[in-house]
């Protein structure tokens, strides 16, 4: 057994023991890969995650995704470096469908990464309220679309999504609450997870895909 299957297998007997309504998600789920997913984005690093986050804020994953596929179609088939998206007209980031406000965004993203204010090797050394305080000050970024960014380029294990309409609508189901949680009410749920927060969350999101009334995600946050 290597160390990543023993310490996913101690994270699972974890939130096994702490939530047995999570619990019982996990064993209707055998053999789920809490990262297979990960694999197939066409994510490099903080940067293309934040592009990824970025354009899926108020998308549904199927907008989201034509959309994705645009830019990389822009860019010979592949996200930007962050050089390459400022080389970029913005007229014609306009035409793979992203807003005017999501483009000043990814720019500023951009530009940062660029005069080296922010680096992959800087982000991986800050926790993740370090990173959450740095990048929410960049106007068109929030609290949704950096938690993304720490699941999806750092692996960060404790993070959990309280914005997602998807999740959100996970939690309603697996839990069988008679009204769509809060986000707050999210959190209260999602604190015995700790430390494996990231992974119930997967384990959620794979609630929501199962049910076929439940829609992929949509209006997300920032």
């Amino acid at each position: 057994m290597d160390s990543e299957t023993s310490e996913l297998g101690l994270a699972l007997a974890h939130l096994r023991g702490a939530d047995p309504v999570l619990a019982r998600v996990i064993d209707e789920h055998a053999g789920f890969d809490p990262r297979g997913w990960l694999r197939e984005l066409p994510v490099t690093g903080s940067f293309g995650a934040l592009i990824f986050m970025v354009t899926g804020q108020q998308l549904s994953v199927r907008s989201a995704a034509s959309i994705l596929g645009r830019i990389r179609d822009l860019f010979g088939g592949q996200l930007p470096s962050p050089a390459a998206l400022l080389a970029a007209d913005p007229a014609d980031l306009l035409t793979t469908g992203l807003s005017r406000r999501k483009v000043a965004t990814l720019r500023a993203v951009a530009e940062q990464y660029a005069d080296g204010s922010l680096s992959d090797d800087m982000l991986r050394a800050m926790s993740d309220q370090e990173i959450l305080d740095r990048l929410t000050t960049i106007s068109g970024i929030g609290p949704w679309t950096v938690h993304g960014m720490l699941i999806v380029a750092l692996d960060r294990a404790d993070v959990v999504l309280p914005g997602d309409l998807a999740l959100r609508k996970a939690i309603q189901r697996a839990y069988q609450l008679s009204h769509l949680p809060s986000q707050q009410e999210v959190l209260q749920i999602a604190e015995p997870w700790r430390p494996y927060r990231s992974l119930a969350t997967a384990y959620l999101f794979q609630v929501a895909l199962d049910d076929p009334g439940t829609p992929l995600p949509e209006k997300q946050q920032q």
